[in-house]
Parts: C-alpha cells; sequence; structure tokens
C-alpha cells in the first residue's frame, strides 16, 4: 500500500462558491479537472496498485478572496465535503485534513474540535504566511509564530494529529523593490519553498517548537531549503554574540538543528531522487512520508505520482525504510488503523 499524504483536492461545490463570490476563474484551477472531478481523479489513481490519498485542500487562502462572514462559511461546507468524500470511498481516501480560517481563531478552534471529533479528519491545514484583508481591501501577511495562533498548537498537541503546512505567495509580491510584481513564475518555484523555509526558522527561533516538543508538523516540498543548507544554518545559527545577539532569539535548550529535524516532510519534489536523498540524510526514515502533490503536473497528477513512487524506489535505502515512507509512516502520525 502507498498513502499519498500530501493530495490536494477542492470540492466542486466549494469551486463553484468561489467563483460566484469573487466574480472570477483561477485558470489553473480550472484547467485541473481532478482538483473537483473525483471520476478524473480515480481514473488516475487506477493506473497505480494500492494507492490510498489523504485529501488536502487547495487554492488561494480565502482570507484573501472573501469576506470573513463568508470565508466562516465557505470553511465548514468545505470540511463537510471532503467528510462525505472520504465516507463515500473509504478503499480511495484514508483520511481527510481540515481547512481552517485563521483571521477568526475562536471559530478555527471549533471548527478543529468539530473536525476531528465529529467528521473524524486527521489533522489540519495551514497556510503560510497567513493572510487577512485590512477594512481598505489591502492584504497583510504575517507568520506562524505570532501569539495569536498558540491555543492552535495546544489543540493539536493534545488531539497528537499533524498540522499540514503548505506556502502562499502572490505574484504581487515583487522580487526587486523597483518592480510591481514577481516575474518568470519564481514568486511560485521558488518564492513558495523560501516562505516555508522562513516559516520553519520563525517556529524554530520563536521557540514554537521548544515550548510545543509534541507537536507534529508536515513540511512540504522534503522541507524547502533545509536540508540542503544544514551547514549554512549550523554555521549561521552558531549562536556567537557576534553574530545572533541574545535580543534576537529565544533561549533555545537545543542547537538550532535539532528543532528543524523535529518537522516532518513529503516527497513532493516532482522525483528527484538527489532531492530525497538530501532530505532523507537531514530527516531521516521516520520523518519522512510519501506526498505527491497531486494533481499539479502536466498530466493532471499521473506524472507526479509516477515520479514520485519511482524516485523513492531507487533511493539507496533499505525496504523496511521505504515501507514506511510509503505508509508506515503515515499510519502512525495519523493513527490509521488499516
Amino acid at each position: 500500500m502507498k498513502i499519498d499524504i500530501y493530495a490536494h483536492v477542492i470540492p466542486k461545490k466549494c469551486m463553484e462558491i468561489i467563483n460566484k463570490q469573487t466574480g472570477k476563474k483561477v485558470p489553473m484551477l480550472e484547467a485541473t479537472p481532478p482538483l473537483t472531478n473525483l471520476e478524473e481523479r480515480f481514473r488516475i489513481m487506477d493506473r497505480f496498485a494500492d494507492l490510498m490519498q489523504v485529501l488536502v485542500p487547495s487554492g488561494e487562502p480565502l482570507e484573501c478572496a472573501l469576506e470573513p462572514k463568508v470565508t466562516a462559511e465557505l470553511v465548514k461546507i468545505y470540511n463537510d465535503e471532503l467528510a462525505e468524500m472520504v465516507a463515500k470511498y473509504p478503499d480511495r481516501f484514508a483520511a481527510a485534513v481540515a481547512i481552517l480560517p485563521l483571521s477568526d481563531i475562536e471559530f478555527t478552534l471549533q471548527e478543529i474540535d468539530r473536525a476531528i471529533t465529529e467528521l473524524r479528519f486527521k489533522g489540519i491545514f495551514l497556510q503560510t504566511p497567513v493572510y487577512s484583508r485590512r477594512q481598505d481591501g489591502t492584504i497583510m501577511t504575517k507568520s506562524l509564530d505570532s501569539p495569536e495562533f498558540i491555543p492552535i498548537y495546544e489543540k493539536m498537541v493534545e488531539y497528537n494529529l499533524p498540522i499540514w503546512l503548505h506556502p502562499f505567495r502572490l505574484q504581487d509580491v515583487a522580487d526587486y523593490s523597483s518592480e510591481s510584481k514577481s516575474r518568470y513564475q519564481i514568486w511560485h518555484v521558488f518564492g513558495w519553498p523560501y516562505v516555508t523555509t522562513a516559516e520553519m526558522a520563525r517556529l524554530v527561533f520563536s521557540g514554537i517548537l521548544q515550548s510545543f516538543p509534541a507537536l507534529k508538523i508536515i513540511i512540504h516540498h522534503a522541507g524547502a531549503m533545509v536540508p540542503f543548507f544544514e551547514q549554512r544554518i549550523s554555521s549561521g545559527y552558531g549562536y556567537n554574540e557576534m553574530r545572533f545577539p541574545r535580543k534576537h532569539r529565544v533561549e533555545l535548550t537545543k542547537s538550532p538543528l535539532e528543532y528543524f529535524r523535529m518537522f516532518y516532510v513529503d516527497t513532493a519534489i516532482n522525483g528527484s531522487i538527489p532531492g530525497l536523498t538530501c532530505a532523507h540524510a537531514f530527516f531521516g526514515s521516520k520523518r519522512m512520508l510519501f506526498g505527491t502533490d497531486m494533481p499539479f503536473d502536466a498530466h493532471m497528477g499521473y506524472l507526479s505520482i509516477k515520479k514520485t513512487i519511482e524516485s523513492i524506489e531507487k533511493m539507496g535505502i533499505s525496504f523496511e525504510d521505504k515501507e514506511a515512507i510509503f505508509q508506515g509512516n503515515a499510519k502512525d502520525l495519523l493513527n490509521l488503523s488499516m
């Protein structure tokens, strides 16, 4: 069995509500049928033996496009639709992950309880950075190390279930101050791994992981920049007063690299064996989970699934380690009984 823990989906009903509320359609999402059409999704999944998926939300943060009241209403519909998919197709979908509106923490905490206790979800989906709209319509972003999000971490530790962390950087975030937007897809191809890495650093150096050692966070794209820059992290955050003054840090009781290794990572890097090997060398077999980022490739998810499976199978690690990555770690982390 292979359990894909990072398979994206948008319930068709929710896509229609978003399009109606915003008055526009997102070309990439509209051009990706398996995102909303389960028959198209099953057609692709059937090309692989014993493949199951964990359903993970997708699209830009709802707070970017919708008013807070509409966002809260849509979140409930979204999670209800995901729960219905899992209940209707238990041989296809191992679990689902809850989408949340971080603009309303009280509602978010209530929805976490509902999603886990009533809908039987196996975790929550958070995007970084956190987006919100000012009254004048401008977009504001903040980090997940903001104090207001602490109750979310407390609750997820209590439930002993993971957080799926996903990057989202708008094209309007320019690469240079002389320009109004990012060019050449830099905001997406390189910008998303960067914001992931930045959020990991914020969670480490703010002391969040030290305060919540049992917190489980799954990082997209095999840990982003962290595995490759292991020694740069070690050197740059060497904790000497000249390089990293005391006023800029929390007193950590372990080295920074030990906290970075507390994250879990997926394998969604488009089939790069050297990339997976690098991530494995840093995080180890017990912290890696099979994830494909389906259906975002030129073949509606088929290619990402195929290349990810092949790349894991070709890694120079033991059969037992590969089995842990393909299914064992997901069963343990999500408390799956199958």
